[in-house]
């Protein structure tokens, strides 16, 4: 049973660090369909206002998503919300643990979010330099599908979920540390020439 908390927190806030709203929405539909039953403390989530919120926020999110430059300032400003919001859903999934646990889960999923999140973010920059539209365009869906594919995923198969997402972050964490690289390496170019 805490396996399956663990993997189902490691795979929500990873999708909540990509598109927050299409992650509540998802899990209140699943909620509301009776595919999954949340805990008592993400019951909220099942709420039809808190659904219909979200799906009105998803829709803004996935046109502000696909406008490139507008798509960076609008990842920067979710920053405040995605990574408190993984840790939060982390925190209530986790009532039943002890406090100690329900810490460690909390610092967990707002880590994750943060990591998923961050990811996006660098892929955004590097992409949205690109003259076409399409790859931009290409990107913010992929990531939208992801979210709500690996929170369904996470209520049928949290093990699987998790893995996607644990593999997902590795290489977010390897592209951000190539990104890193390039910025540290023009700077050291910019420097020397000047």
């Amino acid at each position: 049973m805490r396996g399956e908390i663990v993997a189902l927190i490691v795979a929500t806030s990873f999708a909540a660090g990509l598109n927050l709203p299409a992650t509540v929405a998802t899990l209140g539909l699943l909620e509301r369909a009776e595919v999954v039953t949340l805990p008592s403390s993400l019951q909220l989530l099942a709420n039809w206002w808190v659904i219909g919120a979200s799906l009105v926020l998803f829709t803004i999110e996935m046109v502000a998503d696909k406008i490139p430059g507008f798509d960076l300032i609008w990842n920067a400003l979710q920053t405040f919300i995605r990574v408190p919001a993984g840790a939060v859903l982390a925190y209530a999934a986790t009532n039943q643990l002890s406090p100690e646990l329900q810490l460690a889960a909390t610092l967990a999923g707002g880590t994750i979010a943060f990591l998923a999140h961050g990811g996006k973010t660098a892929a955004r920059a590097a992409v949205t330099a690109s003259p076409e539209p399409f790859s931009n365009f290409a990107l913010s869906l992929g990531e939208d599908i992801a979210a709500i594919g690996i929170t369904w995923l996470a209520t049928r198969h949290p093990y699987w979920a998790a893995a996607i997402a644990i593999s997902l972050l590795v290489v977010i964490v390897l592209f951000v540390r190539m990104v890193i690289a390039a910025l540290r390496s023009a700077f050291r170019r910019i420097q020397q020439a000047a």
